[in-house]
């Protein structure tokens, strides 16, 4: 009887472990000096975050134009999918952080007056803050990044001005900017370019335009970040990311390049994140 009751009560903690769910806030704050307002973002904690005292490793995920950071919780599904991604080991379990860049003005890019300054906002006040709030292993090795659309171009961006931050980032879909200094007003990404010198314009231009940063680095760091980049045959942006697959090429960065059939929408983002969690998780893992 009593090794009756062990099987049963053993049968009871498996069901209630697999029947562990991540948790989901999507309507957090914290004060922005930087920025002069509180700023939102939306966490995903993993199924054991509650039960353990271990930390974990991050991945921030970026949203694109004209959502802000409930987009990847909403449409993108990141509760469900995630938790089938370590459920099925797809993942490993990881915090995810989905910070809002849609507020004031777009983009997760410092403008070019100085007057938004929301990239130093990202690295000086919201990294700082995220993982000393949560559990978090607060090194390269244990932190990632992507992002769809305008979060791509923000993936890109910050991976390739702080490749000693990031051990991988999965650019979808991306916005990569203007290819010369020429398209640079017709970026609707980067506000205020208009009304300044050349000198300005191409100073903006060499710090934020992709494919100028990747032509430009270093040969000392072109193994330091682990890229996925994937993009959908019939997407608007297509062009932009072959010329940077292209680019990776002739400059010798290792990197996943994958085209699937799709558009620009939320259907192509889903079911590119399971490759995004199974791919950060490599790096996380020790082999």
């Amino acid at each position: 009887m009593k090794e009756l009751y062990s099987l049963f009560l053993a049968a009871l903690i498996a069901a209630a472990a697999t029947g562990q769910t991540g948790k989901v806030s999507d309507n957090l704050t914290l004060p922005s000096k930087l920025l002069k307002m509180d700023r939102k973002y939306a966490v995903y904690l993993p199924p054991d975050y509650e039960t353990s005292e271990r930390s974990y490793p991050v991945l921030y995920l970026l949203h694109g134009s004209g959502d802000d950071q409930t987009g990847w919780v909403q449409f993108g599904e990141v509760l469900n999918i995630t938790d089938e991604a370590i459920k099925s080991g797809l993942s490993t379990a990881m915090i995810i952080v989905m910070p809002d860049a849609n507020t004031g003005k777009r983009g997760y890019v410092n403008d070019v007056k100085g007057e938004w300054l929301y990239e130093d906002f990202f690295f000086q006040e919201f990294m700082p803050f995220i993982e000393k709030t949560y559990r978090i292993k607060a090194d390269k090795r244990f932190r990632a990044i992507a992002g769809l659309s305008m979060g791509g171009e923000g993936t890109f961006i910050y991976a390739l001005h702080h490749p000693e931050l990031f051990s991988a980032a999965c650019p979808l879909s991306a916005a990569t900017g203007p290819r010369n200094i020429d398209e640079l007003k017709n970026y609707r990404l980067w506000q205020g370019v208009e009304n300044i010198t050349d000198a300005q314009k191409e100073a903006y231009f060499n710090n934020y335009s992709v494919l100028n940063l990747i032509e430009k680095m270093p040969d000392n760091q072109k193994k330091a970040v682990r890229w996925y980049i994937d993009c959908g045959d019939d997407d608007f942006l297509y062009e932009g990311n072959s010329l940077v697959h292209i680019a990776m090429r002739k400059k010798e960065i290792p990197h996943e390049f994958r085209i699937r059939d799709g558009v620009h929408s939320w259907t192509y983002w889903r079911a590119s994140l399971p490759k995004v969690l199974e791919f950060v998780s490599m790096g996380f893992h020790q082999f």
